[in-house]
């Protein structure tokens, strides 16, 4: 009640905690502020364990205030009542438990919302959520008090890391992996230096193409680096990972985008701040630098070729198609786990607009509601497979919520977990196994629940048709879901086969 009397607020209230704690993900995202999530006490509480673990892992401020019973009500049966103390672990930035709320203690209030909000925001640390464990005793109604003064605003959420680190280039041949936390302004400094930037799904203005690229002998060995800087997450692709483990040289870990992924221990030296374009002893070859630029730009010039031969709908196509319209109408992109997030990291070409994925803990909680709180108020695009939309029914329910807005969720279907296929699983299991437990075929008709909460729905078949709906949702208020049919999971995967040996020959053939 006193949120929804707060002018400076925009309450949003969504039927579901899990979905709406990751529609505060999105806005979060989105917005680069603290998102606050207010839930009662008991399940409710536990229903955000999932975002918390996202938002802590990808680094994204929120606010967790969990209503709690008083102390004498713990342990002898009152309804909605469970153990919230350190409910979500180490996860958080900070916990904070201050007992019953007692108007005598009202001075201490502001004490600890300044702390909280210092450590959501990350001007303490790496941002993240905070929790506040907040006990009420009957009447649970009340008159809100009148805010105290505001405090003079803050610098910034984050404080900008001018620290320049203690590496010497001087001309050498680099490759920078870049992933989760990384900015635009990171990516274009290290452009600046003739360095390699190479980066997962989210990141912006990087080579394209680089793991169909480094899945040919030849290529693997003209582009070997004499160097490998890595900042934030890690991309999805395996053949990166384990062409980095095969080329053994020194790598560097610049540390000012927050922790730098490490799970194969590759990482030789770690370093604060991060590069910047004119500083003149991190400059790298040029040389080095054109041969990767060129051979990404040949493999875009051929896919495009490509695609206007044919109405091509698979999905590293489905991934092309949502990139480029994110691009053209300059709207931002979310991307859902599994596959889409590695077609669109392996096949689009480079991302312009701002495009993010729950790269933190990598699941598909949460998905559609993320997309839904990014585009909120005003226009996005999702892209997810047909498990990742049932996981995440509920956020249906609310959709863009009183902000309104456009969103267009592009959902892959291919009836099933299509990852697996490309697993071991998929070979060691016969097919009546393999599809009970891995591939999870769901025979739920996509456009009808979508229809049935009340949102516009296409199924399409060719790319001129995901273009056009693309372009017609985005012009559309509201949530329009539009089912991309693709080839069965089985054929995916040799599709995928027959483009990666496609881009090798296309790569060889233009340099002789």
């Amino acid at each position: 009640m006193a949120a929804a009397s707060c002018d400076e607020l925009r309450v949003h209230v969504r039927l579901d905690e899990r979905s709406a704690g990751f529609f505060a993900l999105g806005r979060a995202l989105v917005t680069k502020m603290p998102v606050a999530i207010v839930v009662t006490s008991g399940t409710a509480a536990a229903e955000l364990h999932a975002v918390v673990a996202e938002a802590d892992l990808a680094n994204v401020p929120l606010l967790i205030l969990t209503a709690d019973r008083p102390e004498e009500l713990h342990g002898v049966g009152a309804p909605q009542t469970i153990e919230q103390g350190h409910l979500y672990g180490d996860m958080v930035r900070r916990f904070e438990d201050p007992g019953v709320a007692q108007f005598d203690q009202a001075s201490t209030w502001r004490d600890l919302a300044i702390v909280l909000w210092l450590d959501a925001s990350g001007q303490r640390g790496a941002a993240g959520p905070v929790h506040l464990n907040a006990a009420f005793r009957e009447p649970l109604v009340g008159t809100p008090c009148e805010l105290p003064a505001p405090l003079p605003p803050s610098s910034g959420l984050v404080g900008r890391n001018d620290e320049v680190p203690a590496l010497a280039v001087n001309g050498k041949r680099v490759l920078a992996v870049v992933g989760l936390g990384v900015q635009l302004e990171t990516v274009e400094h290290c452009r600046a230096l003739d360095w390699v930037v190479v980066g997962d799904a989210t990141a912006r203005s990087t080579v394209a193409y680089f793991d169909p690229l480094l899945r040919d002998e030849e290529f693997v060995a003209l582009a070997t680096p004499d160097l490998v800087v890595r900042i934030g997450g890690l991309p999805a692709s395996k053949v990166l990972q384990e062409q980095l483990k095969l080329w053994s040289v020194p790598t560097i870990a610049l540390r000012g985008a927050g922790d730098v992924a490490d799970p194969d221990r590759i990482v030789s030296e770690l370093m604060n701040g991060l590069p910047h374009g004119d500083d003149a002893k991190l400059r790298g070859s040029s040389e080095y630098a054109a041969f990767w630029r060129d051979a990404s730009a040949r493999v875009g010039e051929w896919m495009s070729a490509q695609e206007n031969e044919g109405d091509l709908l698979d999905e590293p196509h489905v991934a092309r198609a949502v990139v480029a319209a994110s691009s053209r109408f300059g709207v931002p992109l979310v991307i859902g786990s599994s596959m889409p997030v590695r077609d669109v990291e392996w096949f689009s070409p480079p991302r312009e607009s701002e495009t993010f994925a729950n790269r933190g803990a990598n699941g598909i909680d949460g998905v559609v509601s993320t997309a839904l709180g990014v585009a909120a108020g005003e226009r996005g695009i999702g892209l997810v497979g047909d498990l990742t939309l049932l996981h995440d029914v509920s956020a249906l329910v609310d959709g863009l919520g009183e902000l309104g807005g456009s969103c267009v969720l592009v959902v892959v279907n291919n009836h099933g977990g299509g990852i697996f296929s490309f697993l071991p699983q998929a070979g060691l299991l016969d097919e009546e196994r393999f599809e009970q437990l891995f591939g999870t075929p769901r025979e739920h008709n996509l456009a009808a629940i979508a229809e049935a909460f009340g949102y516009a729905s296409v199924t399409v078949t060719t790319r001129a048709e995901l273009d056009a709906v693309i372009a017609t949702g985005l012009d559309r208020p509201g949530l329009t879901v539009v089912i991309a049919q693709v080839p069965t999971r089985l054929e995916n995967v040799r599709r995928h086969e027959l483009l990666n040996r496609a881009i090798g020959q296309c790569w060889r053939s233009e340099r002789a």
